[in-house]
């Protein structure tokens, strides 16, 4: 196990400011799955217009995190924050609401309806005209051309890479404050996998703020500002992205240095 933890150093006022206010707070919170301690008493910090990589081998607790701040878990203990409120015993549709939405591990789509059913399904929490809607399904193509091409084909049709894409713009058409990406490379192509990273960080880049878990510790660090590594529902190491991706003990557990 990693046994240390790198202080985070910021050296601007800008800095110094943001981080003063988090947009997102985890508070040691505890989730069981029967009598097995799944996360055990983990804390991390999100802030406005970040991307943060949460990190670690498979059975580690990555999931169930997210999973925990959606409400799909909720915790023996501790607390969540958002925009300084607590949303632990928020119900999951609140959740998405509130703009905390989650893209799942394994993507959750609708595989009987089409492309642009799936999209609508969306923006079901948002009181917007269909002008507006439109407009949004727009932006998700110009992200995702190839989901324009498929948009009236059945989701169960594509391919696996397009199914991804179909789930990350079905988060972003709930317009989210955070976005929770749960392994979205799992099983894909390279240049798939480099097409949902570019996304990825155009979305930031425009005001989206990003939590990711991603099994592939390199390109998810190379793209977010900070980083946790969680072994065994606990956080061991955090860092700067760019530590993290020079600490030795990093890159012989997760980039195969």
């Amino acid at each position: 196990m990693l046994e240390y933890t790198i202080t985070l150093v910021f050296s601007t006022s800008a800095d110094m400011n943001k981080m003063t206010s988090p947009l997102l707070t985890i508070q040691n919170i505890r989730v069981q799955y029967g009598c097995i301690d799944a996360l055990k008493g983990i804390s991390l910090d999100v802030f406005q217009g970040e991307i943060i990589s949460l990190i670690g081998a498979n059975g580690a607790g990555k999931s169930t995190t997210l999973r925990t701040v959606s409400g799909l878990h909720t915790p023996i203990s501790g607390d969540i924050l958002f925009q300084g409120h607590s949303i632990v015993h928020t119900q999951a549709d609140q959740i998405t609401r509130l703009g905390l939405i989650h893209a799942p591990e394994g993507r959750g789509i609708f595989l009987n309806l089409t492309v642009l059913e799936n999209l609508e399904i969306g923006a079901y929490a948002r009181r917007s005209s269909r002008r507006e809607i439109f407009q949004d399904y727009e932006y998700i193509f110009s992200l995702f051309p190839r989901l324009k091409e498929r948009r009236k084909q059945e989701a169960g049709t594509l391919s696996g890479g397009e199914q991804q894409m179909l789930s990350i713009g079905r988060a972003l058409m709930g317009k989210p404050r955070v976005l929770l990406l749960d392994e979205p490379s799992l099983g894909l192509a390279p240049q798939v996998v480099n097409t949902i990273f570019s996304v990825i960080q155009k979305v930031n880049k425009e005001g989206t703020t990003v939590l990711l878990v991603e099994q592939n510790a390199y390109q998810a660090l190379k793209i977010s500002q900070r980083g946790y590594v969680l072994e065994t529902g606990e956080i061991v190491l955090t860092g700067k992205s760019s530590e993290l991706l020079t600490n030795k003990k990093i890159q012989e557990a997760y980039l195969g240095c």
